[in-house]
């Protein structure tokens, strides 16, 4: 019975740590301004999962530029997206200014940011996570 008893107990307490939640990120929006130069690229959602090689990010140089009220994604040398953003919570909410001049949002979130470390993401199947560094 006794051992029944220590099972269980052992079961909770994994199903206790497994259920929590990871603590969100709380951001400020000058905790972004500068330069941040993506060091790994996944797209983990994606069936089966993938990533961009290191040679590629190499190559391309890729990175993400947060000023004051805009954002620009660098990829190959030339500008590869834009627009405003805004953070709320753990969320980058970017606004992105289209070729046609329309726009269009969605968010960024924000797994981890730790001193010149960055982690962003995505949703959905075609959705990525970036690792970036800041420069």
């Amino acid at each position: 019975m006794a051992r029944h008893l220590s099972l269980l107990y052992s079961f909770i307490g994994l199903l206790l740590l497994v259920s929590c939640k990871q603590e969100k990120v709380k951001l400020k929006s000058g905790d972004l301004y500068g330069k941040w130069k993506y060091i790994k690229v996944e797209n983990p959602y994606s069936h089966p999962p993938d990533s961009v090689k290191n040679e590629e990010l190499q190559v391309q140089k890729p990175y993400i530029l947060f000023s004051k009220d805009s954002l620009q994604i660098w990829w190959g040398g030339g500008i590869l997206s834009r627009g405003s953003y805004k953070v709320e919570g753990d969320s980058i909410r970017f606004t992105e200014i289209m070729t046609d001049g329309k726009t269009r949002e969605f968010p960024f979130i924000v797994t981890k940011l730790a001193g010149k470390y960055l982690v962003f993401e995505t949703s959905g199947e075609d959705g990525s996570r970036v690792t970036a560094v800041k420069e």
